[in-house]
């Protein structure tokens, strides 16, 4: 499959891989390919397996597209990385669009990528019930593969770049992540899982006073800190989802937790019955 050309795609100039995970959404992939063409030197596409028309819709707008078995975001994300011709990445989800500003921005310092130690971190915000919420967040998405890798973690898996050796973009990355209340709340289900199985594996205990103590906390920082309160019921309901949030990651580490001591306590007193039987069986 032919890359996608940018104008800046010639000498003087770096090339960029723009890297797309997928998975059945074949009604978003579109808008966010299409976004990527002015500064994009080719297109990578990474579907997990969709059973909709992702892959083939992708395959038509002139990408290179593989097909993968869902391994989990970093390794999906590495993959994909991997499989890129030219080694300054740009990460993109399906459900983004990158705005005209941003796309400019990154097309006018394509000519400047000579410092592989330096990575181009952006702004990202998001809808819900239909309105565009102010507040965003900062996230790396441009990047030298031979300097950096993907950070290793079950979910937020992004370039491992400390803070110190970014640049910020102008312009927005909009993420149309909503798609309804039912969505939402089994995606919640997923990323709280992750959560609850990294904090567990790094060796995290729980605390009943982070149960009792985040939740609030994070209602007051989403609708009075980052202004949600202006947002109507969208900006309450998004501060109440992050609530159960935070409510759903710590009873999940709580029982996880819960499990393996019961585990070992299993395992220990199986040891003692039948280290007893042995004793038995010898004084017999």
């Amino acid at each position: 499959m032919e890359s996608v050309k940018s104008v800046l795609g010639g000498p003087g100039s770096y090339p960029i891989s723009v890297v797309i995970i997928a998975q059945d959404d074949e009604t978003r992939i579109s808008s966010a390919i299409q976004s990527c063409r002015l500064f994009a030197d080719e297109i990578v596409v990474i579907d997990g397996g969709s059973k909709d028309g992702t892959v083939q819709l992708a395959e038509s707008l002139n990408c290179r597209v593989f097909v993968n078995p869902w391994p989990g975001y970093a390794k999906q994300r590495e993959f994909g990385v991997e499989r890129a011709i030219h080694d300054w990445v740009f990460l993109i989800d399906t459900d983004e669009v990158v705005s005209n500003e941003l796309a400019a921005d990154i097309l006018e310092r394509k000519r400047g990528l000579s410092d592989i130690t330096a990575a181009y971190s952006l702004y990202r915000i998001g809808d819900f019930l239909g309105r565009w919420l102010d507040r965003g967040e900062y996230l790396v998405r441009l990047y030298n593969r031979k300097q950096y890798g993907i950070r290793n973690s079950l979910v937020h898996e992004m370039p491992d770049v400390s803070e110190d050796r970014t640049v910020r973009l102008e312009g927005v990355l909009w993420h149309q992540g909503f798609r309804s209340i039912n969505d939402h709340v089994s995606r919640f289900n997923k990323y709280t899982d992750l959560e609850a199985q990294t904090a567990y594996a790094s060796g995290k205990s729980f605390r009943i006073t982070h149960l009792l103590l985040r939740p609030p906390a994070r209602f007051m920082q989403k609708y009075f800190l980052h202004g949600l309160f202006k947002k109507g019921i969208s900006g309450f309901a998004v501060s109440v989802f992050w609530v159960m949030y935070e409510f759903m990651v710590g009873f999940k580490h709580y029982e996880l937790q819960s499990k393996n001591r019961l585990a070992q306590h299993n395992t220990k007193g199986q040891a003692e019955k039948e280290k007893k039987g042995e004793r038995s069986y010898a004084v017999q």
